[in-house]
């Protein structure tokens, strides 16, 4: 887990701690000790064991984009390129209408997606110069083969691959977020994550009952 999601968590502990104390005099009195509290350090770093008054006070409002969350913006653009790639062949090739309404879904939300990300580097000094050259990293990326695979299939044959592959993506998709949420920085990328795993979960377990 990363400081950022630690923070909040750890501010209403003290500030549950500070409640429930009696009156001023009592506060003023009491010493500044409490529970100790695990913050685990950035990557690379061990973490430490702090009171609770010193985790607050290290408590920092600073969400400066790190480069796990560089990185999980350049992947993750080129990561839903592909899917909308694959789900562009589903309104020709696919049977199912329920596959066909899936893949209208996918890209629904993943497009916007794309662009939300894009603004995310601009706003934040990245670029995408070393897009193209994750492929082979990104976990849940169809191989070029398995793409000519699904671009001549049709009917059912397309639909069960189109799943298969789909899954995967959005495994893939799933463990990029998680890892991002636990190595990041900022924010925002934080909750475009959250959003990644809640709504490819649900797709996911979607695409099995298929």
């Amino acid at each position: 887990m990363s400081r950022r999601l630690i923070t909040a968590s750890v501010t209403v502990a003290v500030l549950a701690l500070g409640g429930c104390t009696g009156s001023d005099d009592d506060t003023k009195s009491a010493p500044a000790t409490g529970p100790s509290v695990i913050a685990p350090g950035k990557p690379g770093e061990a973490a430490e064991t702090l009171s609770a008054k010193d985790a607050a006070e290290q408590r920092s409002d600073d969400d400066t984009p790190n480069s796990a969350d560089l990185d999980y913006a350049r992947m993750m653009i080129e990561h839903h390129r592909q899917a909308i790639e694959m789900t562009e062949l589903a309104p020709k090739r696919a049977k199912s209408t329920q596959v066909k309404r899936l893949a209208e879904r996918i890209s629904a939300s993943q497009g916007p997606e794309v662009k939300t990300m894009e603004a995310w580097l601009k706003n934040h000094g990245g670029d995408r110069k070393s897009e193209g050259h994750h492929h082979d990293v990104m976990p849940g990326m169809a191989s070029d083969t398995q793409l000519k695979t699904l671009r001549a299939a049709k009917g059912a044959a397309f639909d069960e691959l189109f799943l298969k592959l789909m899954i995967t993506h959005h495994n893939g998709a799933i463990t990029m977020a998680t890892d991002v949420l636990s190595q990041g920085n900022n924010i925002q990328i934080g909750e475009m994550a959250d959003d990644v795993i809640a709504q490819q979960t649900t797709e996911i377990s979607r695409m099995r009952e298929m």
